[in-house]
């Protein structure tokens, strides 16, 4: 499977979401599945493409202009797909993913876990967004969601799009489901 993983590409963050981080990209490297991701060489972005390669993985990287001309870009990508701008990543990375992943991260991780869920909500796909509610992180997020639904501004049960894990086991358990 192609999973596509959503995170920060900080450094300055607690160690705990890089430990998440680490504890996904070894489980999926371990049993055979492949990280879609936006290329970076920091932050949660790099823990997850380490623990994969280290863990006899693929990392796919899709990575905008403005990632490489700067200098971080992970270079240790088994495929590399080079995009002009930030929709263009988040495109490419759903076309080339089975499911998609979020991990803790800020601004734009949400405009990812929002751009999958939009699309599937009125049926360019069917793939679904799982979030790892690291530490309950995404308590906030949820709640959001929840008051959407309750009035009613979420056509749908948006849990169809986004879903939830508590922890690695919860999320592992999931994913092998899809």
């Amino acid at each position: 499977m192609k999973i596509c993983v959503f995170c920060s590409a900080n450094n300055n963050i607690e160690p705990k979401y890089f430990d998440a981080a680490s504890n996904l990209g070894r489980w999926m490297g371990e049993n055979g599945h492949d990280l879609v991701f936006g290329g970076c060489d920091m932050g949660l972005m790099r823990a997850s493409a380490e623990a994969v390669r280290s863990a006899g993985g693929r990392c796919i990287g899709v990575v905008p202009s403005i990632i490489e001309k700067g200098g971080r870009k992970y270079p240790e990508l088994d495929v590399d797909i080079p995009c002009d701008n930030l929709s263009d990543r988040k495109d490419l990375m759903l076309q080339y993913s089975d499911v998609s992943v979020a991990l803790p991260g800020g601004i734009g991780t949400l405009d990812e876990i929002f751009t999958v869920a939009s699309a599937a909500t009125i049926g360019y796909h069917s793939k679904k967004v799982i979030v790892l509610n690291v530490d309950g992180f995404f308590e906030p997020l949820r709640g959001l969601l929840d008051s959407l639904q309750n009035n009613g501004f979420i056509r749908g049960d948006y849990h169809q799009f986004i879903d939830f894990a508590e922890d690695i086991k919860e999320l592992t358990e999931k994913l092998q489901n899809i």
